[in-house]
Order: structure tokens, then sequence, then C-alpha cells
């Protein structure tokens, strides 16, 4: 009993008239995780079976819809649960380690697009060494770093915040995440300074990277011949569209932090569905359409599919 007794408790207050739109938002986010679930698997699963499409830029590809699925799991059961429940509440244990898998898989991203970027940039600006460079092993050791050092440094962070006090219970959101930190009592100058180095280390310059070797990529292309330009323009501007996308939304929640008491209840809850909302559905379909094997792989199985 006084194990149960010691637990602390987050109420999660960003929901607008839960009461009344209760059933709508579980309905509504039931859907959207059901297609999240579907659309990621579906491209997944074809790159999987495809053999054609067993190359470093398809791997990574199926790498990052995974990373998709994960992301989405983190959040979409416990909204689920707390649409149906009298109060949405989760323990301070729990929150933390849901913060923890937020931005592991969120900043793993950006490290798997940097991964990407490079490949492309290997595969274009320099054919004949690609072989040589992007081989299993190589890909092997890139996967494991894209979600092993994000899980390393942000597992420090979460150490160090696990034994602060709480002064408030009242998290403004619908899930955990770096707002869980206003509710302590005192915030410490050196997790604050190791933030902003995390920060640096797995979002700006993998984001600095994917910048500079889009940059290279589009100069070189822009000298070669017509099948280069198309080349670098059907495989890149998936990847881009996806950072862009991304990078919006992962700002959007850093900010948010520091403006915290001017921004309206609504408009929070908006933009805290279109993060967890838009960028799970926007990346299959994205690379489902704008990758031409994909895509032809796609439209083979929708032919099947009409056929039975």
């Amino acid at each position: 009993m006084g194990d149960k007794l010691n637990v602390t408790y987050v109420t999660l207050d960003g929901y607008v008239e839960l009461q009344k739109y209760r059933y709508l938002y579980f309905v509504i986010m039931f859907t959207v995780y059901i297609l999240i679930i579907c659309f990621n698997a579906t491209i997944v699963c074809l790159i999987v079976i495809h053999k054609n499409l067993h190359e470093p830029m398809y791997i990574f590809i199926a790498a990052l819809l995974l990373n998709s699925v994960l992301y989405s799991t983190n959040i979409y059961p416990k909204l689920l649960i707390d649409f149906l429940s009298e109060k949405q509440i989760i323990s301070y244990s729990a929150c933390l380690f849901q913060a923890y898998v937020y931005y592991t898989l969120a900043t793993s991203e950006f490290l798997l697009l940097a991964a990407m970027a490079y490949d492309r940039y290997v595969s274009i600006c320099k054919p004949l060494q690609y072989p040589t460079i992007m081989r299993k092993r190589n890909i092997c050791i890139l996967l494991v770093v894209t979600w092993l050092v994000p899980a390393c440094q942000l597992a420090v962070s979460v150490a160090l915040n696990a034994n602060i006090k709480l002064c408030s219970f009242t998290l403004k959101g619908i899930f955990c995440n770096n707002s869980i930190y206003k509710c302590q009592c005192v915030s410490s100058g050196a997790l604050s300074i190791y933030g902003v180095f995390m920060l640096v280390n797995i979002a700006l310059l993998p984001m600095l990277f994917i910048l500079f070797t889009y940059t290279r990529i589009l100069l070189i292309s822009y000298r070669s011949c017509k099948t280069v330009r198309n080349k670098a323009a059907q495989t890149c501007l998936p990847h881009l569209l996806v950072l862009i996308g991304f990078s919006c939304f992962f700002i959007y929640d850093i900010i948010i932090v520091k403006v915290e008491s001017d921004f309206p209840k609504t408009a929070r809850l908006i933009m805290t569905l279109q993060v967890i909302l838009y960028h799970p559905l926007f990346n299959p379909v994205i690379y489902g359409l704008k990758m031409k094997e994909i895509s032809k792989h796609l439209k083979k199985l929708l032919l099947q599919l009409k056929s039975h």
C-alpha cells in the first residue's frame, strides 16, 4: 500500500470539451491510428517482399516508416484510453518514459533522414564508389547509430530529471513531452545546458548536414545531364518534403514550452493533433506516391486487391 500511496500522478489538461466530444475524439483518433499502421506497414511489407527494393535507400525508408509506427504507438493507445476515462491522469514515471520514447523516436527521425541524405549524395555524386561505401555492414551500423545515440543521450536527461520534485501536477497537453519540466519546482541550469547540447547534437546538426548534402546534390545535378537531374529530383524531393514537414512540427514542440501561458488551449490542441496526426500519415503517402519503384509495386498490389 505504501508504494501505491507514494506514486505521483500528473493530470493531462490539454483537452477541449472532452466530456462533450469524447466519443468523436475516440472514433477519429482510433481511425487515424489504424490508418497509420496500415499505410506504414503496407510500404514496409512491399520493401521486404520485393527483392528489387532491397537497396540502401529503401531500407532506410522502411526504417523511417517503422519509426513512425513506434512513434504513434507511444502516444495513441494512451490517448484512446484517456478519451473514455473520467480522469486523464498518468504517473510521473510513466510520463517521463512516454516523453523519453517520444523524443528518442523524433530525433531518430532526423538521424535517419541524415543517413538517407548521405545515401543519396553517394549515389548521385560518387556512383562508382556507391557499392563499396553503402555495404550491408555500413547500413546496419548507420541504423543502429540512428536509434542508439538519441536513446543513450536522452536516457541521461530522464535519469537526472526523475528525482526532481514537482510543484505543479497539471500538464498543459494531451501527452507527455517537454512541458513536464514546467511542472518541476526548480529548473536546473546544468540540465538546461545538457538539453541544448542534445538539441544541437541530435537535431540541429543532422538538419544542417541534410541541407548541406542536398545543396551539394542540387549543384552537381544542375551541372550534369538531364538523366542525373531527373534521378536527383525523383529520389531527393520526398526526403526534403518529409524533412520540412517534420522540422516544422519539431520546432513548434520546442517553442511551445517557452510561450506556454500565451498560447490558447484550443490552438494548442489543434497543433498537437497535427504533430501526431499528419506526420505518421504523411510519410507513407509521400514515399508511396513519389518513389517510382514503390509506387509501381503499390499500384500492382491495388490492382490485385480490386481483382479479388
